[in-house]
């Protein structure tokens, strides 16, 4: 097992890891707008969740795998009304590789953010 940090995304927030390899896979944390320097972005679904998209994409990469490897996704909404924003976002970042995905709405999302993903991914 492997532990990623880049610093090209945001530090954990709290007691875990950016992602963990294991056995030929990458386990993402959950990305949220935060910058790699820790700021979070303005309250903008667009904005977030390119942001989020990108953090996402560089674990991924630290990790040994990318957008184009990852099987599963996870994306968390803090509203259902931001859900044709974030999949036509979501589509551009990802073509036509189409991972299988979950979308949840959630009450309340890390640091007030609008979206969350989470992703697991193969190692290439």
């Amino acid at each position: 097992m492997k532990f990623t940090q880049t610093n090209k995304a945001p530090s954990a927030i709290g007691p875990y890891s950016q992602a963990v390899v294991a056995n030929g896979m990458v386990f993402t944390s959950g990305q949220i707008a935060l910058t790699p320097d820790g700021v979070m972005l303005e309250d903008d679904i667009r904005v977030q969740t390119k942001q989020v998209l990108t953090n996402l994409g560089e674990v991924l990469q630290a990790s040994g795998a990318s957008l184009d490897s990852v099987i599963k996704t996870t994306i968390f909404l803090a509203s259902m009304d931001d859900f044709g924003v974030v999949n036509e976002i979501y589509a551009e970042a990802f073509g036509s590789h189409k991972p299988a995905r979950s979308t949840v709405a959630v009450k309340t999302l890390p640091k007030n953010a609008l979206v969350e993903i989470d992703a697991i991914a193969l190692v290439k």
